[in-house]
């Protein structure tokens, strides 16, 4: 039996288990071992039956002195009662709906239970047990010791993989290979690899889970750096075009802009245009709050490179996204000359002089030839009937993994490589930066233009809603415009469900775009000019609602979020957000940062249903946070990384994810990574260490 062994080829885990581990990814043995716990029930304290109090958890153990089944007429529920007796005493013993109980156990048995006290008629009893009969060769499993929990699915319990992985465990003890170097075990005192195993899954203590726990956690985050590392490396040795810098040029632009840069744009252009200078491709990620100025930094670099005779491809998430940053590069950078191409899958213009529409085919002969000084798409962008002259510069927004290898399908030159520029307006928690990131140099923008007031934030419970409309109203009458953001387009089936519920679950209504829209312009506010914007509408006229929304001539837009990145409305000043539980603190502060783009005051108003405590914790958090920065740190203590970015969308083990709160943590492995391979770059000498990040790369998906 070796690690790669698949499930199939395992004894006692039959073609149904093998479908419900498969939902869980555990196609292999090493799988299966590597499926760690989430957490433990200490069953260790055994408990003579005398001590025994009403509502403890507790264990002990005793024999079967009387075993049967009965039937509860009332709630048509079978009752397994059993009498066990120690030295001390004895105890009733009572299992719901589990008649089989009585084939399993029988009176003389001796058992270990471990469960909770509960009070009848008769007395104290133990309530639905976990059993385990004593004088198993491998020892107790189930009671009598820490117990591990291990993340479920349907059919398949903690009980069974642990029956499952104990056997196994013994039986590839000596089979399983150390995958961290020596030097690394004793300079951090780790546990050797099989020891870990062990005692992760059945630990002699607490303090020994939390150990190997630790060691796992080091090593999930060595690799994820080793990884990153390498690509740093990877960057270094390609080659690209060195753009000088044309300094008159960007005093220039910078002194006939219609307002000041903060130092931190300053900052973050003048890295921009220093890396660009150089003969390897820039890589840096340029991260700053909704509203704190990415774009114009990245318009240095624009300018720059066109004037000295090369081109730059803009790349953004969303159609709408891409003609925001079309009209606004054309808007700021009109005196100068730049010839711009807009490319989505659905349309096509140019702007020299003027806005013009412009044939796909048309745009992308002017792009091949040389004619478009930049270029601003979607993922259209990437395809292969788009070919660049002279691309030296790429941006990407909203999108921090682009690797050499889709740059390189950008560019055609052979043998370089276009500089990167990612920008994003995600705070990214600092330990996340350092792990998933640390490839990238880093510029951040923690400073927002002058003049800005703070946005006003505040929950709105239900009965605070009357209220909040009539705020709302007032703000329209100023001449203010509002947003309203709901989680969905159109009510679910499950929303019928909820209705007929939601006393009974404590569940609340998923506010959806169409129904919100109908509710605000027929009831609440008739009198006020109302439109709706979601995914489902069609380009041209998703264009039409959001130029009319810009000129003032719709009062409310009621929207999913589409506009959570990129759109600016300066005349809105209120964000309403229903069902905020149902979005993450990101999400919430972009959609904070749609208003308070000029010098009037703005608000935010979050609305929810939820009395959980979470959620409160939650909004209240985005209440006294300052910045993105700020909250992304809090985001992350309160959720865990899994939750803000997706464990499951990035490929990241969940021990590694849960780790990226320890900054201690994700700082020694990124050292031992780094000193690792300032000492062997090929990693020729630890073999053990390459063959393990082959198949760590297969697994990991960052790019």
């Amino acid at each position: 039996m070796e690690l790669k062994t698949p499930i199939e080829n395992l004894s006692r885990v039959g073609p149904i288990y093998q479908k419900k581990l498969k939902k869980l990814g555990i196609k292999t043995l090493e799988d299966l071992l590597l499926h760690f716990p989430h957490r433990y029930e200490d069953f260790s304290n055994l408990k003579p039956i005398s001590e025994v109090k009403l509502g403890e958890k507790v264990c002990l153990q005793g024999q079967i002195k009387k075993i049967e089944n009965s039937r509860t007429w009332k709630k048509r529920m079978t009752l397994t009662q059993a009498l066990v007796q120690d030295d001390s005493g004895a105890i009733r013993v009572v299992w719901f709906n589990q008649p089989y109980l009585t084939n399993t156990l029988k009176k003389g048995d001796q058992v270990c239970l471990a469960g909770k006290t509960s009070l009848a008629e008769e007395g104290i009893f133990l309530s639905n047990p976990a059993y385990e009969k004593i004088g198993s060769k491998t020892g107790l499993t189930h009671t009598g010791r820490i117990i591990p929990i291990y993340p479920e699915t349907e059919g398949l319990s903690s009980r069974w993989l642990r029956f499952i992985i104990k056997p196994l465990l013994l039986k590839t003890k000596s089979k399983i290979s150390e995958t961290l170097p020596p030097e690394i075990r004793k300079n951090y005192g780790f546990l050797d690899i099989s020891e870990a195993l062990w005692q992760i899954h059945f630990p002699d203590s607490l303090e020994k889970a939390e150990l190997a726990k630790k060691r796992f956690s080091f090593e999930e985050l060595f690799y994820i750096s080793l990884w990153v590392l390498r690509e740093k490396q990877k960057i270094a040795k390609e080659k690209a075009i060195p753009i000088p810098i044309n300094l008159p040029l960007i005093q220039g632009f910078i002194k006939n802009l219609p307002f000041s840069l903060t130092n931190a744009q300053k900052k973050a252009g003048w890295q921009i245009l220093k890396d660009m200078e150089k003969p390897r491709p820039m890589n840096r990620l340029l991260e700053g709050d909704v509203g704190s100025g990415k774009t114009i930094v990245a318009m240095l670099g624009i300018l720059n490179a066109a004037q000295a005779g090369f081109q730059t491809a803009f790349m953004t998430p969303t159609e709408i996204l891409a003609k925001q940053h079309f009209k606004t590069l054309a808007e700021m950078l009109k005196d100068n000359g730049l010839r711009l191409g807009l490319l989505t899958g659905k349309s096509s213009k140019i702007f020299s002089k003027k806005e013009e529409e412009i044939k796909q085919k048309e745009l992308l002969e002017k792009t091949a030839k040389g004619e478009i000084d930049v270029l601003v798409g979607t993922h259209a962008l990437i395809q292969e009937k788009v070919s660049f002259n002279k691309l030296v510069f790429v941006i990407v927004d909203e999108q921090h993994r682009f690797g050499v290898e889709q740059r390189a399908k950008l560019c055609r030159q052979k043998n370089l490589i276009p500089h990167l520029l990612s920008m994003t307006a995600t705070p990214i928690p600092r330990t996340l930066a350092l792990t998933l990131y640390g490839d990238l140099d880093l510029s951040l923008l923690d400073e927002m233009p002058k003049g800005r007031k703070k946005i006003i934030t505040k929950i709105i419970s239900p009965r605070l809603r009357p209220k909040a409309y009539e705020f709302i109203k007032k703000e329209v009458e100023k001449g203010n415009q509002v947003f309203v953001i709901c989680p969905r387009i159109e009510p679910a089936e499950d929303n019928k469900k909820t209705n007929n519920n939601s006393a009974k679950t404590g569940w609340a209504e998923v506010k959806a775009v169409t129904k919100e829209y109908e509710k605000l312009s027929k009831e609440v506010f008739p009198e006020l000019k109302i439109a709706m914007l979601h995914g489902k509408i069609k380009s041209k006229e998703k264009e039409k609602i959001m130029s009319d929304f810009k000129k003032g001539k719709i009062n409310i837009l009621v929207s999913t979020s589409v506009v959570e990145v990129g759109v600016d409305i300066p005349n809105a000043t209120v964000m309403m957000i229903e069902g905020a539980e149902r979005f993450g603190l990101a999400q919430l502060h972009q959609f904070r940062g749609r208003v308070g783009r000029s010098d009037k005051q703005s608000y935010c108003l979050l609305f929810t249903e939820s009395g959980a405590r979470k959620t409160w914790q939650r909004l209240k958090a985005l209440i006294s946070s300052e910045n993105g920065f700020e909250l992304a740190e809090k985001d992350l203590q309160i959720r865990g990384p899994g939750e803000i970015f997706g464990a499951r969308q990035w490929g990241i083990p969940d021990l590694a994810m849960a780790s990226l709160k320890d900054i201690f943590l994700v700082e020694k492995s990124r050292q031992a990574a780094k000193e690792i391979l300032e000492k062997d770059p090929q990693l020729k000498k630890y073999p053990i260490i390459k063959k393990k990040l082959k198949d760590f790369e297969k697994k990991i998906h960052l790019e």
